[in-house]
């Protein structure tokens, strides 16, 4: 169920000049952002996404359409005001920005310092941060001498040092290792969950999508070419940008294998069923298996797998009836991959 609507992005359009001529970095984009939920945006580089981003912090302007926070649209704000719309929103870069000159007890009480707020209260609510993050004994330490994870922590404790309505990630994980990268998603989670913090994340990972995120959006060349839930784009991507997101090896499969492709989709309980064995015994076919992958998404495994259907049209029907009878997702498409 969906929260209340918090901002909006109506028929927003952005176009950059460059040496080479008009840049179309975002084209009649309309999104809705909901209170509680987490919501990807994702894309290949030059998608728009940071674009985006920056634009629902009033960072850049739309020269057509409107940004809506909180029911007020941004472009009719006062400097005041979107100066103080901003302190609702703390931002995760993926560099960090820390300052080297200041330890990290320092760096997180900055912004509450900037804002007016004592010195001592300032760094007594930057320690209680650092524990939410799990570096209360890092508060002497300074930038230099973190791990990356560490730096991306402490990053995190500043941005939610103003106590902020909503989170925007602009690739806060692309220069991590995995493991950091799966810590610093758990620690994004629980600060959804147990604050209530909306979250707004850019990134080009499925795997971030995947971990942490309620509904994402695919763009490709400035516009939104496909929005819905994580488990729904997993199971039916509808685009080529999806498609090509969802199958890491699609370019290869598409070289390597013409004919007709059978997609199945797992869920649940579906994705322990050795359904190859039953192909193999109960159809009495050979099978081709061109690309099969897990993911954990809600808690739920799901799976997915492209087997190649056999030029003899009975036993392609006779996979296709068990398949029927098994009550399993699947589809098949000469083009799966393009």
């Amino acid at each position: 169920m969906q929260g209340k609507q918090i901002a909006e992005f109506r028929n927003v359009s952005k176009t950059f000049s460059s040496k080479e001529g008009e840049v179309h970095a975002l084209s009649d984009i309309n999104l809705q952002l909901y209170q509680g939920e987490i919501l990807a945006v994702i894309g290949p580089s030059g998608a728009g996404k940071s674009t985006l981003l920056r634009m629902l912090n009033g960072l850049e302007k739309a020269d057509r359409g409107t940004v809506i926070w909180q029911e007020r649209e941004l472009e009719t704000l006062s400097a005041r005001e979107l100066n103080a719309t901003r302190r609702k929103m703390g931002m995760i870069f993926q560099h960090f920005n820390l300052l080297a000159q200041r330890n990290v007890l320092d760096n997180v009480s900055l912004p509450l310092e900037i804002h007016g707020l004592s010195r001592d209260k300032a760094r007594a609510r930057a320690a209680e941060l650092l524990d939410l993050v799990g570096l209360n004994d890092k508060a002497r330490a300074y930038p230099a001498q973190l791990s990356g994870g560490q730096k991306q922590r402490v990053a995190i404790a500043r941005a939610l040092s103003t106590d902020p309505e909503l989170l925007l990630c602009d690739e806060a994980t692309s220069a991590l290792d995995p493991a950091t990268t799966h810590s610093i998603l758990e620690l994004l989670k629980k600060i959804n969950r147990e604050l209530g913090i909306t979250l707004f994340v850019v990134t080009h990972e499925m795997q971030v999508v995947e971990h942490i995120c309620d509904r994402v959006a695919v763009m490709d060349e400035g516009r939104i070419v496909e929005l819905s839930s994580v488990k729904d784009l997993f199971k039916n991507p509808q685009s080529s940008a999806a498609r090509k997101l969802i199958y890491p090896e699609g370019e290869l499969l598409k070289r390597s294998y013409n004919g007709a492709r059978l997609r199945l989709v797992f869920d649940g309980l579906s994705a322990e069923e050795p359904l190859i064995s039953k192909i193999i015994l109960e159809a009495k076919v050979p099978v081709n298996i061109l690309y099969a992958d897990s993911k954990n998404i809600e808690d739920k495994t799901y799976g997915q797998m492209l087997l190649a259907l056999p030029d003899d049209e009975s036993a392609s029907e006779r996979i296709l009836a068990l398949l029927e009878r098994e009550g399993l997702s699947y589809s098949i498409d000469e083009r799966e991959l393009s």
